[in-house]
């Protein structure tokens, strides 16, 4: 019956500053924006596949959520720390250790990377990869990724 996510909302404070980030700073298309509902919908990935809705709301009301884009393995890799700092976001990873290397989830396995909302919103830059997965290695950078998939 569930075939995946079509949509996520999340409260922010403030609509225009989270439209300006979302559609100006990530790229997203804006689908649809409702001045008198203060709501504004996104496309992910292509139109129609997935949707971002924002609600403003009071700041007492915004809890700051987790959200993650899928993404590629190339582009995490390779791109995503450059395109993080050229847009002045702040990068870290998942251990969130002062550095912002992508980091690889060996239960899954996926490589990911993550920043912030303008309303402290956790989110991620996320690609599965096509190795077995490894629950025993825990979280690890990608060059530890690669020499245990290397000896298995």
């Amino acid at each position: 019956m569930i075939l995946g996510l079509f949509e996520t909302h999340i409260n922010v404070s403030n609509l225009e500053r989270s439209i300006a980030f979302y559609r100006d700073v990530l790229g997203l298309e804006l689908g649809s924006l409702e001045q008198d509902r203060r709501v504004a919908f996104f496309w992910l990935g292509k139109r129609g596949e997935a949707m971002l809705g924002l609600w403003e709301k009071p700041p007492a009301d915004v809890q700051r959520q987790h959200f993650a884009f899928r993404s590629s393995i190339e582009l995490i890799r390779h791109h995503a720390q450059h395109y993080l700092r050229s847009r002045n976001l702040p990068a870290r990873n998942f251990l969130n250790d002062g550095t912002d290397e992508p980091m690889v989830f060996g239960w899954m396995p996926a490589i990911a990377i993550y920043f912030d909302d303008p309303d402290g919103h956790s989110l991620e830059f996320i690609a599965m990869l096509p190795d077995a997965p490894k629950p025993d290695v825990g979280v690890v950078n990608w060059a530890t990724w690669q020499q245990i998939n290397k000896t298995a």
